[in-house]
């Protein structure tokens, strides 16, 4: 078994940190839906401005709030207003990988979903796997390396 991007919430904003609270993270039933996130699903969550990262399970939140609450122990690890990414994972055999296409909900500072993208896998002719990102339209999307990377993008 390989264990796989299964969705994605990228750049959404901590609007809550609550220590008190039994543990997991309370996400906006939007937000999920539109990564394909369900509740008590177990998520890895990378924070981007402390480095930290966690894995916990996801309750939902009220509908439309645009929350991001991490709650219990993990609370310790973020502050509001830090950007995370949290990632679902799915599990499959071999190279059934080829034909999958994760959802990526991208957010802004407030947390409304600005875009929504796949990461597409494929084979080739040859056998050999092909990725891509693709927009909602379906057309590729080149996500621009920062600059000084010594990382150079392939033809």
């Amino acid at each position: 078994m390989r264990k796989v991007v299964g969705g994605k919430l990228h750049g959404i904003r901590v609007t809550g940190a609550n220590l008190d609270y039994h543990g997991s993270i309370t996400l906006d039933p939007d937000h999920c839906e539109a990564a394909g996130i369900v509740p008590l699903e177990f998520v890895d969550v990378w924070n981007k401005h402390s480095g930290a990262r966690l894995s916990t399970y996801v309750i939902l939140g009220e509908r439309g709030s645009r929350c991001c609450i991490v709650n219990g122990a993990a609370a310790r690890t973020c502050q509001p207003s830090d950007e995370l990414i949290i990632c679902s994972s799915i599990y499959l055999e071999g190279n059934e990988v080829a034909g999958i296409s994760p959802s990526v909900a991208v957010l802004d500072e407030e947390n409304n979903i600005v875009e929504t993208l796949r990461y597409r896998v494929s084979m080739d002719s040859s056998g050999r796997y092909q990725f891509a990102i693709v927009d909602s339209s379906g057309r590729r999307r080149e996500i621009p390396l920062r600059s000084g990377s010594s990382l150079k993008r392939l033809a």
